[in-house]
């Protein structure tokens, strides 16, 4: 195991991200930041603190996957939180790492059951690379290139005891 951020570096990369992102929606008005559960959506709140988007969410993709009957017996479906109109609203969708693209194919494909938003830009705490779908971040925090035998796996408050992003041998019987 390898960590390749501390949780200063993790403050310091949500930073720059609200930064870049600052920069790029300054016209884009009304628009949202819509977190991808589980640390989508805590990566997401810290974003809407330093940027304080007209709305805020937090999107659940699990019934969404194309891997469903790989996760599990019973997936835990957790709870959508889309309280505003999407509808020609400019959405910053968040993930904490992005690879093959899959959750995020997931994720537009669950934000347009609520509706048809202007545009939707992607930003990510971690790109490792991998993709096997053409989805492209449009803000990333870190860009690393990894293997099919490592993981990233970020950590972050309050949904894990401290911040941090780590590179792990990855798991067995993982995609």
């Amino acid at each position: 195991m390898q960590q390749l951020a501390d949780a200063k570096k993790v403050a310091s990369l949500i930073d720059e991200l609200a930064a870049k992102v600052a920069a790029a929606m300054t016209d884009h008005r009304p628009w949202a930041i819509v977190g991808i559960r589980r640390r989508g959506d805590a990566l997401a709140q810290r974003l809407a603190g330093r940027l304080k988007p007209d709305f805020t969410g937090a999107i659940d993709i699990t019934l969404y996957r194309d891997d469903l009957s790989e996760v599990g017996p019973q997936p835990q479906v957790r709870t959508t939180d889309i309280n505003f109109d999407l509808d020609n609203c400019n959405i910053l969708l968040v993930d904490d790492v992005l690879m093959s693209g899959r959750s995020v194919r997931a994720a537009l494909q669950s934000l347009l059951d609520f509706g048809r938003p202007r545009r939707v830009k992607l930003a990510v705490l971690v790109d490792r690379g991998g993709r096997e779908l053409p989805i492209c971040p449009d803000f990333v925090g870190l860009s690393i290139n990894t293997d099919e035998t490592e993981h990233v796996r970020v950590r972050l408050e309050p949904t894990d005891p401290s911040d941090q992003i780590l590179l792990m041998p990855k798991p067995p019987n993982t995609r």
